[in-house]
């Protein structure tokens, strides 16, 4: 199935779903205002997929679970698993339709439903602090409604009908709207499905073909999953590779809503819940001293790490031993950190493709933690290739953002070198924005870039049919390296000659200054051409010469554009000042 059809079946079950799901939480209107109806919505629709996924064994666990008690067994946790053929169960006599017939007691027998699930969905539940929201709806009067909505046909979400990615998919958009409506930050939960599937393929792209052929065996990653979409999009890649494909995936995330949420889609698909870890992901890993095939994930960007910084800074202090050797980045933005702590997971033959704004591409001077950890990845010889994705690709920011695509085993061809693409241009605009989201990969977008990133040759790529365009830089690692150095200039005396102090020159510190050498040209040149002719006595104090990382990304890409000529400008104010008289011509005959 291409990744547009995809799409399209992906958009018709969100919407359908969460338009009625929403419908469903206009009904608590006045009792919560919008931007909490989450606090309801969420975990109703979490226990509903949990309820309809074990419909069809119910009686057969309620069955199993009177047998075990009649004989007297205790441990039956393995036992009531194999009735329901999931990881997970309810030994409840009520059925979720059945809480309907007893209106008067529906909280009581609502309660005890939910506590009858196996711990491992009482746990999942526990993060939602449900027990609240049931007691707000009972007293006003809500919760028979509330549940018999969630009863009708329309609302079945059993894991037959809705894929994993979709659900996701669905939970999110519900996310978006909760949030949109108080002014939230929604897109941090969630990436849109185009921007994943141009990761995967990505991911993927140079093991292909030994893919198909081999087979696939693989641990996959996000260390910032949110509902852990893009795990399922990258799980659903690789399954259409080799449907045979044996697949782990592992997922850390802070929001304790989507984290309940992720857990609760890797229990229905029948993964192990207990690689979908809580937590921050900075100050409390979950998965010290694991190592990953593949890694995906779009971490947050521009937000502090302060709250964080005591056990980022020990774990710095472990030197490479820990995640965060190569330096720290300013407190203000931690998203570097995240991409350390990629790398440190990543496997000598894994890939990751992780989402970064512009800062980590030139923020911080030479000697900074941000330049630092450039020139960690760029002296490994792990950074392979950026791509740039056009604005208005995301939910809650319109601004530039980029792919890093990191491996610490580089294809021959690549080796010592980094691929530069500008996708910026290769997008089609949507019919109706969603949020900032005014912009789309398509199948021919993503073909394209793909056909770019293979070809691994300068040059602008181009589709004839749609007028796409992708543009390609290959470089070398040392043309993103250099030296700032510490320009010095003598004392002099009235006359301007020099002052010796023993024999030595004394340095001016009014006069000093430093200047950016690139890394390839040698200083002599340097000061030949730049410095000599304007303070032929200046030296360079190089005890003060650091090294330094930059990706001048945009500046690789830039086309200069001739100004107009004066006289076509003179000439057009010439045609408007003419146009101006006739129509206040017009205006005074009328």
């Amino acid at each position: 199935m291409t990744i547009d059809k995809l799409q399209q079946r992906t958009t018709v079950n969100i919407q359908e779903k969460a338009n009625l799901i929403w419908a469903i939480a206009d009904k608590i209107v006045g009792i919560y205002k919008p931007h909490e109806y989450g606090n309801v919505i969420l975990p109703m629709c979490v226990i509903k997929r949990f309820s309809d996924t074990l419909a069809s064994t119910k009686d057969k666990v309620i069955e199993m679970n009177k047998n075990l008690d009649a004989r007297g067994i205790m441990v039956k946790d393995g036992f009531l698993r194999s009735a329901s053929g999931y990881d997970f169960y309810n030994v409840s006599p009520f059925t979720f339709e059945g809480l309907l017939s007893d209106a008067e007691n529906i909280a009581d027998n609502f309660r005890s439903y939910l506590n009858h699930f196996s711990n491992n969905v009482i746990d999942i539940i526990d993060k939602f602090e449900f027990d609240n929201e049931i007691k707000k709806l009972s007293n006003h009067g809500l919760l028979y409604n509330v549940i018999a909505e969630f009863c009708t046909k329309k609302a079945y979400m059993g894991a037959d009908v809705i894929s994993a990615v979709d659900m996701g998919y669905i939970f999110e958009e519900l996310v978006r709207r909760f949030s949109e409506s108080y002014g939230e930050d929604a897109g941090a939960f969630f990436t849109s499905r185009d921007i994943v599937y141009l990761m995967t393929e990505i991911l993927i792209a140079p093991q292909k073909n030994n893919l198909k052929k081999d087979g696939i065996t693989a641990s996959i990653y996000d260390m910032t999953m949110g509902t852990a979409q893009m795990l399922d999009c990258l799980s659903e890649k690789l399954y259409n590779i080799d449907a045979d494909a044996q697949l782990t995936a592992f997922g850390q995330e802070y929001n304790e809503q989507t984290f309940a949420i992720a857990k609760s889609n890797m229990l229905i698909k029948g993964g192990d819940s207990n690689n979908i870890q809580f937590g921050d992901t900075l100050s409390e890993d979950k998965f010290e001293g694991y190592k990953f095939d593949y890694i995906i994930s779009n971490p947050p960007f521009g937000i502090e790490w302060k709250k964080e910084a005591n056990a980022v800074k020990e774990e710095y202090k472990k030197g490479y031993l820990g995640r965060f050797g190569a330096g720290l980045p300013a407190i203000s933005d931690g998203q570097q950190l995240f991409m350390l702590n990629g790398v440190a997971k990543l496997k000598e033959t894994g890939r990751m493709a992780i989402i970064q704004n512009s800062s980590p591409l030139f923020k911080g001077d030479a000697g900074s933690g941000e330049s630092n950890i450039r020139g960690y990845l760029i002296e490994n010889d792990w950074l392979e290739a950026i791509i740039r994705i056009p604005n208005d690709m995301f939910y809650n920011t319109d601004i530039a953002t980029y792919i890093w695509v990191v491996t610490k085993n580089k294809a021959f061809k690549r080796i010592g070198k980094v691929q530069l693409i500008d996708a910026s241009k290769c997008c089609v605009k949507r019919r109706k924005p969603l949020g900032y989201k005014r912009n789309e990969f398509t199948d021919e977008c993503i073909n394209l870039i793909i056909e770019a990133y293979n070809a691994f040759a300068n040059g602008i790529y181009q589709d004839e049919a749609t007028g796409l365009e992708v543009e390609v830089k290959i470089k070398e690692n040392n043309d993103f390296k250099y030296r700032k150095v510490v320009v010095e200039q003598p004392v002099c005396d009235e006359d301007g000659k020099p002052i010796l102090k023993k024999g030595k020159l004394t340095a001016d510190s009014s006069k000093r200054d430093t200047e950016t050498i690139p890394w390839d040209e040698e200083f002599g040149m340097y000061m030949e051409k730049n410095i000599y002719p304007y303070a032929p006595a200046a030296w360079i104090d190089e005890k003060k010469t650091k090294v330094g990382y930059e990706i001048p990304f945009i500046r690789e890409f830039y086309k200069y554009v001739a100004p107009r000529k004066s006289k076509d400008i003179y000439a057009n104010l010439q045609a408007l000042n003419a146009q101006e008289e006739s129509l206040m011509v017009k205006i005074m005959e009328k």
